[in-house]
């Protein structure tokens, strides 16, 4: 039985001696974190020293104890080398010292620069070469806007035949005759673009009936502009509902037509 209570006894006394090494632990603990908390909130700046920071050797039981701590002496620390700084701001030189650099302005202005003299002709030779060549250039120059001009001409005197017989053929009522003078695929315009119809078939449509009911049809140019192919008529109609010695209607218009190869290809009318 007293073998029995020992063994009891004994390890009530180990819980014992266990409780308190826990709690003694636990307030160390406590303590540490506590002081470490102030020291953050304090901000407190370790010591500079000037002495020499020798390495500590730590001893065999602190090997074993608690963590190694290895202190550097400034003399193994990396120094920095130092590098280039770009200043900020404009380096100014002094005017008045002799190390300025002198700033050569090798720009040309407009205007500034001396005309050079022509080579006037020096012997009585070269002077009549000179005027030579000067006519020769007039007339070449007047030939090409001669040529221009004729081209130009013709092609007026051509377009407004192509008209001439167009209003002979209107007038005289002659279906036939008027349509010929049309290209197959003619285009009606109201300026400034509005396309009225295309093509002879709806030409032919158009003026047949109008050819047919009406007793006499008269175009008489008030102003004509003739340009290359393009003719501009300022045109007064005159035309015969009933009787053919009665005009009933009056009416002024402006067409323009466009020719191409003897045809009309464009008509464009100004309502």
């Amino acid at each position: 039985m007293k073998p029995l209570f020992f063994v009891v006894s004994l390890l009530f006394s180990w819980q014992l001696l266990a409780t308190e090494s826990t709690s003694v632990e636990s307030q160390v603990k406590t303590e540490t974190k506590a002081a470490e908390t102030k020291a953050a909130e304090d901000k407190v700046e370790p010591v500079k020293t000037t002495a020499p920071v020798t390495a500590i050797k730590p001893t065999e039981s602190d090997l074993q104890d608690g963590p190694a701590v290895i202190t550097l002496t400034p003399e193994n620390a990396e120094q920095s080398t130092p590098t280039d700084i770009e200043p900020t701001q404009p380096i100014v030189v002094d005017p008045y010292k002799n190390n300025m650099i002198e700033v050569v302005d090798t720009s040309k202005v407009l205007g500034t620069e001396t005309a050079k003299p022509a080579d006037t002709p020096k012997t009585q030779q070269e002077k009549e070469v000179a005027v030579a060549q000067a006519e020769q250039a007039v007339i070449q120059a007047k030939e090409a806007l001669t040529l221009k001009q004729q081209v130009k001409a013709k092609q007026s005197r051509e377009s407004l035949a192509v008209i001439e017989q167009l209003i002979k053929a209107y007038n005289a009522r002659n279906i036939d005759a008027f349509i010929s003078m049309y290209d197959e695929n003619v285009e009606f315009y109201a300026f400034p673009n509005e396309l009225l119809f295309k093509g002879k078939e709806k030409l032919i449509a158009r003026y047949g009936i109008v050819f047919k009911k009406l007793k006499c049809i008269k175009s008489s140019p008030i102003k004509r502009i003739v340009h290359g192919n393009i003719v501009i008529d300022h045109e007064l109609s005159e035309t015969c509902s009933t009787d053919p010695n009665v005009v009933d209607k009056r009416t002024e218009l402006i067409s323009s037509y466009q020719v191409e190869n003897g045809k009309i290809t464009k008509v464009l009318f100004f309502r």
